[in-house]
């Protein structure tokens, strides 16, 4: 199998690893060279592919095209080559754009009575606003004071939309769903944990959500993804809020970060069922019960002054990445490690059968890495206003 992976930051990232886990081969195509996907394929091809170029050879042979990016004209461009050429492409425009604005997304809530943090003004302060058009944590902005929220309205509202919600405390989780009406299956409840400024920093599996609330956390995704007709691969991700679960957002394309911790601890590899599913191919979703079932994923970057643990986006910031493994104590590190620089950025990966212990494994590496480069202190932020309650999480 050829994948054409299109777009090399985070998505490309999470894509490419898993073709490679799957043994493909997989043909990389970035306008930048030193995209941090760059170093995990087969093959790269710097190209734009919204310009005419010979960078479109590369896509005639593949099996299948994978979007990872969210440039609408790239996405719209890479539809027409996939209609002119036959190349299946493993994207739902009609699923995308509902889903890439977080209007449309919550007028589809409204619709199935699905629960949501309450709108602004029928809800009490502290509230966020999220920029309609971005996904994860990118530009949102908390207000515990109206006179601040209406200034900043003043000032946004002829710019661009933006929704604004009640501002709710409780552990994060994600799912996804993947398949085409009526034939979608849910894959595994995953626990997500945010930094300082929101940005998920940690996921880990099996979730610490209840047997009811991922029963009702399944329930709820297959109706989105009903509702919407996917064929595809859709993440969901809630919070738990006085005893109710709210959908925070979803997103019909590859996600980062889950697939990955959930490929270490079940052997469901996402990539791959997302190529059988555009082939036409029947998907088997049934964990491989050899796995280690315990898995900690998490980013993490090394200087002298400090070992940071952070969100993904800093990853992003990496030239070309490599796969390494028994990464100073880690199972796998996707990481700019490299032993004559000061400082580096790595994704750490630590799995096992038993949760103590790769509570331990992880705590041995950080302090393995702290020993070795002589970092002053290990930091591990979260939200001043504090929206995880871990519990007995890492």
């Amino acid at each position: 199998m050829l994948v054409a992976i299109v777009g090399g930051n985070l998505q490309g990232v999470e894509a490419t690893y898993l073709a490679r886990k799957a043994g493909w081969e997989v043909i990389l195509i970035d306008k930048n060279s030193n995209a941090p996907a760059a170093g995990l394929c087969d093959y790269f091809v710097k190209g734009d592919v919204t310009a005419a170029g010979s960078h479109f050879d590369s896509l005639q042979q593949a099996d299948i095209i994978i979007p990872a990016l969210e440039n609408l004209p790239a996405l719209k461009s890479l539809q027409r080559k996939s209609m002119e050429t036959g190349i299946p492409l493993a994207f739902d425009s009609h699923a995308y754009t509902m889903t890439s604005s977080k209007l449309l997304s919550n007028q589809l809530f409204s619709r199935l009575a699905i629960a949501t943090p309450a709108a602004y003004p029928q809800c009490k302060f502290p509230v966020i606003a999220k920029p309609d058009a971005s996904s994860g944590s990118r530009g949102i902005k908390i207000f515990e004071d109206i006179s601040v929220l209406n200034n900043f309205i003043l000032q946004t509202n002829n710019i661009n939309p933006w929704v604004i919600q009640e501002f709710v405390a409780g552990p994060s989780y994600s799912l996804e769903v993947i398949g085409s009406p009526g034939n979608y299956h849910v894959l595994t409840v995953t626990d997500l944990f945010m930094d300082a400024q929101f940005d998920c920093k940690r996921v880990t599996v099996p979730t610490g959500l209840s047997k009811a609330f991922v029963k009702q956390f399944e329930e709820i995704s297959l109706l989105i993804a009903e509702s919407l007709g996917l064929t595809g691969i859709m993440d969901v991700e809630v919070i738990e809020h006085e005893g109710r679960l709210k959908v925070l957002e979803i997103d019909a394309r590859l996600p980062s970060q889950t697939p990955a911790a959930v490929f270490w601890s079940t052997g469901t590899n996402m990539v791959a069922l997302l190529g059988k599913l555009c082939l036409k191919e029947k998907i088997k979703t049934k964990p491989d019960e050899k796995r280690p079932r315990d898995v900690i994923y998490e980013h993490i970057g090394v200087s002298k002054e400090k070992i940071e643990v952070a969100g993904e986006h800093m990853m992003s910031r990496c030239g070309p990445l490599s796969c390494q493994q028994d990464f100073f104590g880690a199972d796998e590190a996707i990481t700019d490690y490299h032993p004559d620089r000061k400082s580096w950025r790595a994704t750490m990966i630590y799995a096992g059968s038993d949760l103590n212990a790769v509570q331990q494994k992880r705590k041995t590496t950080l302090e393995n890495i702290r020993r070795e480069f002589k970092c002053a202190v290990i930091r591990d932020t979260t939200p001043a206003v504090s929206i995880q309650n871990i519990g007995s999480h890492p």
